[in-house]
């Protein structure tokens, strides 16, 4: 059996230099980003379509790595599609349906909140400026997904300088080795 693809799903703006989802890139040469046609001012249908025919170019399952706005695409995704996808690890979910949500992203409100059907794990930090603690829990129950709260990282992202994250490493390999 092969090992399933890694795929990197950064939210919105991509992931920068500083951020873990690019030092993982860089690290690990059969880890793939998923680029998006528009970084500033998404449209959730053609990131899901994107998504969806990444996932299904090759006869191999794959694991999806979601920061920020692409948890909702993850559940997005899985709420209107299904495919070769053994789990998820959805770090930092932004609360597209909080009022603070920064304006831009069209279509990826109401999040969806059906459980996925695959293996997957939340990770939220206390101190997230884009959702509460409480939300990021209601998040991993919906989704049946197992939680997982670090302490005060922010939005888990380039400014939380974390460098090759191997806190995080160690959650997708319990994830590759479900």
């Amino acid at each position: 059996m092969s090992r399933p693809r890694i795929l990197l799903l950064p939210g919105r703006g991509n992931s920068g230099p500083d951020h873990w989802q690019t030092y993982w890139e860089q690290a690990n040469p059969g880890f793939e980003r998923v680029l998006q046609s528009n970084w500033e001012t998404p449209d959730a249908r053609d990131w899901i379509k994107n998504l969806h025919e990444t996932i299904m170019r090759e006869n191999r399952s794959a694991i999806l790595v979601a920061h920020s706005l692409a948890c909702c695409l993850v559940a997005h995704w899985a709420a209107v599609y299904s495919g070769p996808v053994d789990g998820a690890l959805l770090v930092a979910p932004s609360d597209v349906d909080a009022a603070a949500f920064p304006p831009g992203p069209v279509g990826f409100s109401p999040m969806p909140l059906q459980p996925l059907p695959f293996r997957s794990i939340v990770v939220a930090s206390t101190n997230d400026e884009r959702v509460s603690v409480e939300r990021s829990r209601q998040f991993a129950a919906a989704w049946g997904a197992d939680y997982v709260l670090l302490g005060a990282r922010g939005h888990i992202g380039s400014a939380a300088k974390l460098g090759n994250w191997p806190e995080g490493m160690i959650l997708l390999n319990r994830l590759l080795g479900a």
